[in-house]
């Protein structure tokens, strides 16, 4: 006689079942779990930039400049304003920082404050930068202003997506 166990009809249903049941389920749970993770896995629109000024009309002294993009988040889609303080710098360059406080998220504002001239001056807790974005010592802020990344094409300022420069530059 061999030693080989025997499935009873009971177990054999009970297995056939369990498996069913399983394929079952996890056809229902796939289409959901994929609807949950979607937006994840759709690539970022990272390092688009978008046309917000001419470079003619840059100067030496900082310019808020305004554009929209469009913004998705998960299934939801909207136009979003945008802002930066562009200026040149005497060798040519161009600086675009932010205008959004590091300290608490208000929107700081270029020579608006009598008593700093020549700093970009936040108004909630009287946070100042210079004029480069850098934060000033025993100011609120503890980190610069991020800079916008920007490229010029054909006499256009193109600015992408504003990078942190940590706590200290």
């Amino acid at each position: 006689m061999s030693d080989k166990k025997q499935v009873s009809r009971r177990q054999f249903l009970n297995y056939s079942l369990t498996g069913v049941g399983g394929f079952m389920a996890a056809g229902m749970l796939a289409p959901m779990v994929r609807f949950a993770i979607d937006p994840v896995l759709q690539p970022s629109a990272a390092g688009k930039f978008k046309a917000v000024v001419e470079e003619s009309e840059l100067t030496s002294e900082p310019q808020r400049f305004t554009w929209k993009i469009n913004q998705k988040d998960g299934w939801y889609e909207s136009e979003v304003e945008k802002s930066a303080w562009v200026y040149k710098k005497e060798n040519g360059e161009i600086v675009a920082l932010s205008p959004i406080c590091t300290h608490l998220g208000c929107t700081v504002d270029w020579a608006s404050n009598e008593e700093y001239p020549n700093q970009f001056y936040c108004p909630c807790h009287g946070g100042r930068y210079k004029k480069n974005g850098v934060n000033i010592p025993n100011t609120p802020p503890t980190a610069p202003l991020p800079l916008y990344e920007h490229k010029v094409e054909e006499g256009m300022l193109y600015l992408g997506q504003a990078k942190s420069r940590g706590s200290g530059v």
